[in-house]
C-alpha cells in the first residue's frame, strides 16, 4: 500500500451503500471476501490524501489510471456487506461537476483544459464498455445535502468524539439504516413534499437519490457519514447537531399542514449548514 501523508482533509461528507457479499458476482465476490479478512484497511482519509497527491504533479492526474480495489466493509448480524470505493468512476463524475463549482480561471489553473478533455474522452470510452456503472458512494463538500437526512432517523445517529475504529482519523458522526427503511422514508418524504409545494430543490434531490438507491440490493445498508467535516466543526456543535430530527420534524409538519412548524425546522437547518459552508471561504 502506498505511503500516505498524516494530514487530515476536513471538507468531505459521504452517503454510502453497503451491499451484501452475495450481491457481487464472481470473481469480484471472492476478492471482497479476501479483502475483508485483512488486518488493516485504508480509511476515507487515505483515499482523499491520495487523490490530492495526484493533483500535485505537472500535469496533474485528476483520475486514477487504474480503478481502486479498496472498499469499506461492515458486518451486520453476521452478514458481510461491502461498499467499493470505485475512486476512478467517482473522479470522472466529480470532474464533470467542477465547471459549475469553480471560476474558469481557477479551474484552468488547477486542471488545464487539455487534461480535462483527455479525462472526459477516457470516460466516454469507458462508459461505452460499462453503461450500467454506478458508484456506491456519493460525496458532498462542506455540507451534507438536506435530502440525505430524509433517509435516516435521529435514533440511528452515532456520534463518537474519538474514533473507536483505531484508524487515527478522529471523531465520527454518522447514521446507518437498512435499505428498506431508507427507500420507505424517501417515498414518504416525497409524498409530503409534493402535497405541500409544487417545486423544490429538496424534491429534485430526493428523487435523484431515490433513483440511485433503487440500483442496489434490497438487503443493503445506507450510511450517512459526516466524514472529514467532523474535523472542521467544534465538538459542541457536533454533539448538538440533530439535522435528521429537524428534517423529519419539518416533513411531519408539512404532512400535518403546519407550515409554521415546518418553516421553523427548515430555518434551523439553513442556519446550521450555512455556518458550515461559510468555513469553505475561510479556508
Amino acid at each position: 500500500m502506498p505511503e500516505v501523508s498524516p494530514v487530515t482533509v476536513p471538507y468531505a461528507a459521504y452517503l454510502r451503500v453497503y451491499e451484501p457479499l452475495a450481491a457481487f458476482p464472481q470473481p469480484e465476490r471472492g476478492h471482497w471476501e479476501r479483502y475483508a479478512k485483512r488486518e488493516s484497511r485504508p480509511s476515507y482519509q487515505d483515499e482523499l490524501r491520495r487523490s490530492l497527491a495526484d493533483l500535485l504533479p505537472t500535469p496533474p492526474i485528476p483520475v486514477p489510471v487504474h480503478e481502486s480495489d479498496d472498499a469499506f466493509v461492515i458486518e451486520v448480524e453476521g452478514v458481510l456487506c461491502v461498499c467499493p470505493w470505485r475512486t476512478r468512476l467517482r473522479s470522472w463524475q466529480a470532474l464533470d461537476e467542477l465547471p459549475g463549482q469553480l471560476p474558469a480561471p481557477v479551474l484552468d489553473a488547477v486542471l488545464p483544459p487539455l487534461v480535462r478533455r483527455q479525462a472526459s474522452d477516457d470516460y466516454e470510452r469507458w462508459l461505452e464498455r460499462n453503461p450500467d456503472a454506478r458508484p456506491w458512494i456519493r460525496t458532498s463538500t462542506w455540507q451534507v445535502p438536506l435530502n440525505w437526512f430524509v433517509l435516516v432517523s435521529d435514533e440511528e445517529r452515532a456520534y463518537e468524539p474519538k474514533s473507536a475504529e483505531g484508524d487515527g482519523d478522529g471523531p465520527v458522526l454518522r447514521y446507518r439504516t437498512p435499505m428498506v427503511q431508507a427507500r420507505r422514508r424517501v417515498a414518504r418524504g416525497l409524498r409530503a413534499l409534493k402535497d405541500a409545494v409544487e417545486e423544490s430543490p429538496l424534491i429534485d434531490g430526493l428523487m435523484d437519490v431515490g433513483r440511485w438507491l433503487e440500483e442496489f440490493h434490497p438487503r443493503s445498508y445506507v450510511e450517512l457519514d459526516y466524514g472529514g467535516l467532523v474535523h472542521a466543526l467544534p465538538p459542541d456543535l457536533l454533539d448538538a447537531d440533530r439535522s435528521a430530527a429537524d428534517v423529519a420534524e419539518g416533513i411531519e409538519a408539512l404532512r400535518d399542514g403546519d407550515g409554521a412548524a415546518a418553516g421553523e425546522a427548515y430555518a434551523r437547518l439553513v442556519a446550521r449548514w450555512r455556518a458550515v459552508r461559510d468555513r469553505q471561504n475561510a479556508n
